[in-house]
């Protein structure tokens, strides 16, 4: 080979090296911090004028390790903060769970963070099955001493006047106790019904009851990946039919949340997530 054809292809891996790291530089460092704040506006038919405008901040999965420290999840509740809302839902895996060493330790400081959070009706949340397989005593610990409301297949009534709106929940499919026949029996016959569930495919389920207007769901992180083509090639069980967005099943809506943690931590084109919900009457 001559001269110029070596210093054709020391220039090639030169340039391959600093493509492949920008691009873990990118997957890495830049997109997971990346945190979109989505505005959906949806009218749930049961919703009494009263609770016309209600705001609900959604945020999941903030798998707390040695990245999701708690001054990046204060940056985070100060986002959510922002919106102003009128309750915040979170829906699942505040811990991280892993077979080779604990990292329950993270989840146990995101108390002082979460105690922040602002919302006039107050914070709700259900459990994952990181929360599950971490250290579940740990979680709910972390949840009451931050003032955060389990909806442990419950359902908390919020009232505006002689009018209600109910945020129901249920315990995580895959390592918990979902029990979603006991949170029927504590839901009223009427008014509009928002329920949160870990995992999004549970939606066939809470669809065919006839009895909840939305679901609000994660999980998926949305797959982590968005690759045209391959779609969404890391998702988890229980979060394929669903992976991200919003849908509508049977006369339920649901929405699935990217997340705000990354586990592995990577993201392309997959940007972490704040949804803001806007309820509007008929």
């Amino acid at each position: 080979m001559n001269e110029r054809g070596i210093y054709r292809r020391v220039l090639l891996g030169a340039a391959l090296g600093v493509l492949l790291l920008g691009g873990l530089v990118y997957v890495r460092k830049v997109e997971p911090e990346d945190v979109q704040v989505v505005p959906v506006s949806l009218v749930l038919p049961r919703l009494d004028a009263v609770f016309d405008g209600y705001r609900i901040a959604q945020i999941s999965d903030i798998h707390a390790d040695g990245w999701m420290t708690p001054g990046r999840v204060l940056s985070l509740v100060n986002l959510v903060n922002a919106e102003a809302p009128d309750l915040v839902a979170i829906t699942g895996d505040l811990a991280t769970y892993s077979r080779f060493r604990s990292l329950i330790r993270h989840a146990s400081r995101l108390v002082a963070p979460l105690q922040r959070l602002q919302a006039t009706d107050g914070v709700v949340a259900v459990l994952g099955n990181h929360d599950h397989k971490a250290d579940v005593r740990t979680v709910r610990r972390v949840l009451a001493a931050s003032g955060v409301i389990e909806l442990h297949n419950a359902v908390l009534t919020l009232r505006r006047g002689g009018e209600s709106l109910y945020l129901c929940g249920v315990d995580d499919l895959k390592e918990g106790a979902p029990r979603l026949d006991l949170a029927l029996e504590r839901l009223s016959e009427e008014g509009a019904a928002v329920l949160l569930a870990h995992e999004p495919d549970f939606a066939d389920e809470s669809a065919a009851t006839g009895r909840f207007d939305l679901q609000l769901s994660g999980h998926s992180h949305g797959g982590q990946v968005g690759v045209p083509l391959l779609r969404y090639p890391f998702l988890p069980k229980l979060s394929r039919k669903y992976p991200t967005g919003l849908y509508r099943v049977g006369d339920l809506f649901l929405y699935t949340n990217r997340g705000l943690g990354a586990h592995p931590r990577f993201r392309f084109n997959c940007r972490p997530e704040i949804t803001v919900f806007t309820l509007r009457a008929p």
